[in-house]
């Protein structure tokens, strides 16, 4: 039972990322939109750590919204094998 909610959990936070990912696409979007700024609060907890570890390709593509999305791949997974 808690690991099905983890699971859930993990599977709703990679939608967040996705949607970070996106409206950082988005050019001239405010980002000091209450939406976007909730997007930001509750991503960078988990992208800046990453950033700190690996910098940014050729100095300008940040890569770590993909290592989150593959690393809550690899946490459902784990968590799915333990259920």
């Amino acid at each position: 039972m808690i690991i099905g909610l983890l699971i859930v959990l993990l599977q709703l936070y990679s939608y967040v990322l996705l949607a970070r990912v996106l409206v950082s696409w988005i050019p001239n979007l405010d980002p000091y939109h209450p939406a976007v700024q909730a997007l930001y609060r509750l991503t960078e907890p988990v992208l800046d750590p990453i950033r700190k570890l690996v910098p940014p390709l050729g100095g300008v593509i940040d890569i770590s919204s993909i290592i989150a999305f593959f690393a809550i791949m690899v946490l459902t997974q784990l968590l799915g094998s333990l259920a």
